[in-house]
């Protein structure tokens, strides 16, 4: 490889993103056990979201992925609706990451035009949100943030210390 190439790879803030994220940076968990959203930042939880996740268990992807997208008034390009429209489906803000080797667009954590699913297993993948809710989450969580979907019982601050995401002695 030559020698530019190597330098610019190691000094992009995207190369490499690594596995787990340092504590203080922006985390994201979402437990499909409770249909609820952690987010971590500074090494603390500090809100937890009610969540609509997949109508079945698989639909919703589990495993650690990275924000790639991230899109306000998002277009609904299944039934070409444009966003801000009220019949759109994703709501106000697309957060998407890129499960199952997508790239942000199949996948995400996005609004709703139908609050009531909220604590639901309804979708087809997503991770659904109140808009209001999704807006606060929008802008507090850059592209590269990474986000851990699971099933089980543990409290959010043991899932995020295991993944690295709290501060030593919080959890």
């Amino acid at each position: 490889m030559k020698p530019l190439l190597l330098f610019i790879m190691f000094l992009s803030p995207l190369w490499p993103l690594g596995e787990n994220p340092s504590v203080g940076d922006p985390y994201v968990i979402i437990n499909k056990e409770t249909n609820e959203l952690a987010f971590i930042d500074n090494g603390q939880v500090v809100k937890v979201f009610d969540v609509a996740t997949g109508k079945n268990e698989e639909l919703t992807p589990e495993g650690e992925f990275t924000i790639t997208v991230k899109a306000a008034d998002p277009y609904y390009r299944k039934k070409n609706i444009p966003g801000g429209d009220p019949k759109n489906p994703l709501g106000t803000r697309w957060i998407g990451f890129d499960a199952e080797g997508s790239d942000g667009r199949t996948y995400g954590i996005h609004g709703t035009n139908n609050e009531d699913s909220i604590g639901s297993f309804v979708t087809q993948g997503c991770v659904r949100m109140y808009n209001e809710e999704v807006e606060i989450l929008f802008e507090h969580i850059p592209i590269g943030t990474k986000v851990f979907i699971t099933k089980n019982d543990k409290p959010f601050e043991e899932i995020a210390a295991e993944k690295g995401a709290m501060k030593k002695g919080d959890s």
